[in-house]
């Protein structure tokens, strides 16, 4: 352990000690391989599926689809209507492609197989190659009676696309609506995700009448993933992405309501070579967050965020490494000061410490919600915060922006506007070097 230790320390005073002189760089991104699925078509009409919104279409569905599988793979084709089913499993080489019109919903509640005790993911796939969801159709989750669910100890909720360790991956067009719990999950492992042109929804999480819980829109860990010119508002993370994660860029996409685009909070086995480029943030509750804690942290590094803009977001720029404090001190942000910060125990650094470094946030916009801080960069006693950039940063709120354990943060031509000043920071254990305007 004292190796370990003594490994870990020598690892952050080296990225102090080049601080600046390599600022986080943005990686060239390869866009991922698309799948290769042969033109044959599949209609689930000829299986046996009805639109009558009455008949479970389960088996017709699963049996095209094995079909298609059986003879080296295929388009299986949902034509326009409304075809209720159950959970069902996709193959290699297999495009589930729902046309205009079309609606795949998901049985309620009360005939869904399993129920709130072992349900099985709705379109779901393990360990495949060559796969896609595409077309213009959408799914429907019909969650409202699954979500308050996720206040029940003991209760289960199906993902409506769960992937895992899958690769060339394609989800194209469709829109998503109101999941039992997350939209897309896709991980342990996969590589050569793309997911473009989705539109997700679901209530936001405070909604007064039909509130969502943990209907994250898009959850993507893995190697070589691309999200791009999506639309999304959800009740929890617009994008979330945990440890083992590298090689991703998210790119013009519009977020809503959710917590925003997210990093952990379990990130062990690491993050790095991740960009989020010009997209637009507008009611949501984070712009970019970045949270872990000590019991699940890793290295995260080599992360761009770049010509964001953020209207009304609650909190526009978190990165911490408290996630899982218990302490109501630690926990409301808005009320954190850097006496408060300063008094967060230490620990001993091990394989689980969060680390992050070379991180730059350019080129944003951003106006925070009422009475809401700018922002806040946090990280560990025994772990700061190391090389991280804010260059030409506008942000406007009603806090200031807080600076806590950060060995090397350069403020470059930024105008972060509160009640206090322009870019006057809360700090505690904090190198800032500020380059005016």
């Amino acid at each position: 352990m004292q190796t370990f230790r003594s490994l870990a320390i020598a690892y952050l005073v080296s990225g102090v000690s080049l601080l600046f002189s390599l600022q986080a760089t943005e990686p060239a991104f390869r866009e991922p391989p698309l799948p290769r699925i042969p033109h044959r078509t599949f209609r689930i009409t000829a299986f046996g599926a009805r639109a009558d919104e009455v008949t479970v279409n389960t088996k017709a569905i699963q049996t095209a689809i094995n079909s298609a599988a059986t003879g080296g793979g295929g388009v299986v084709i949902v034509p326009p209507g409304n075809f209720l089913c159950g959970p069902i499993q996709l193959a290699s080489h297999v495009n589930l492609h729902l046309e205009a019109g079309a609606t795949l919903t998901m049985l309620p509640l009360d005939q869904y197989p399993g129920g709130s005790m072992n349900p099985e993911n709705f379109v779901s796939g393990r360990e495949l190659e060559d796969v896609a969801i595409t077309g213009a159709g959408a799914i429907e989750g019909q969650g409202s009676a699954w979500w308050p669910l996720a206040k029940t100890p003991g209760a289960k909720r199906p993902i409506m696309i769960s992937l895992s360790r899958c690769d060339r991956v394609l989800i194209d067009g469709i829109t998503l609506r109101n999941s039992p719990m997350f939209h897309i999950g896709i991980g342990g492992k996969s590589t050569n995700v793309t997911v473009q042109g989705v539109t997700i929804r679901a209530p936001a999480s405070n909604d007064p009448v039909n509130p969502s819980h943990n209907t994250d829109a898009c959850d993507v860990s893995g190697h070589n993933i691309l999200i791009r010119n999506c639309d999304v508002s959800v009740g929890d993370d617009d994008f979330t992405c945990g440890g083992g994660t590298s090689n991703v860029l998210i790119t013009h996409c519009a977020y809503g309501h959710g917590h925003g685009v997210s990093i952990g909070s379990g990130t062990k086995g690491g993050v790095s070579n991740l960009t989020v480029t010009d997209c637009t943030f507008k009611d949501t509750d984070c712009g970019i967050r970045i949270k872990s804690d000590r019991d699940r942290g890793g290295l995260v590094s080599n992360l761009t965020f770049r010509n964001l803009r953020m209207t009304n977001v609650g909190f526009p720029i978190l990165v911490y490494a408290a996630y899982m404090a218990k302490e109501p001190q630690y926990r409301d942000f808005n009320k954190l000061t850097p006496e408060i910060a300063a008094t967060y125990p230490s620990a001993p650094i091990d394989d689980r410490t969060p680390i992050y470094r070379d991180i730059t946030f350019s080129d944003i916009t951003a106006t925070a919600q009422a009475d809401h801080i700018a922002g806040l960069i946090w990280g560990l006693p025994e772990a700061p915060v190391t090389n991280l950039l804010l260059r030409n940063v506008d942000i406007t709120a009603a806090r200031s922006f807080g600076i806590y354990n950060a060995d090397g943060v350069r403020v470059e031509n930024c105008k972060i506007t509160t009640p206090e000043g322009v870019n006057q920071f809360a700090t505690t254990s904090a190198k800032i070097e500020t380059v005016p305007r």
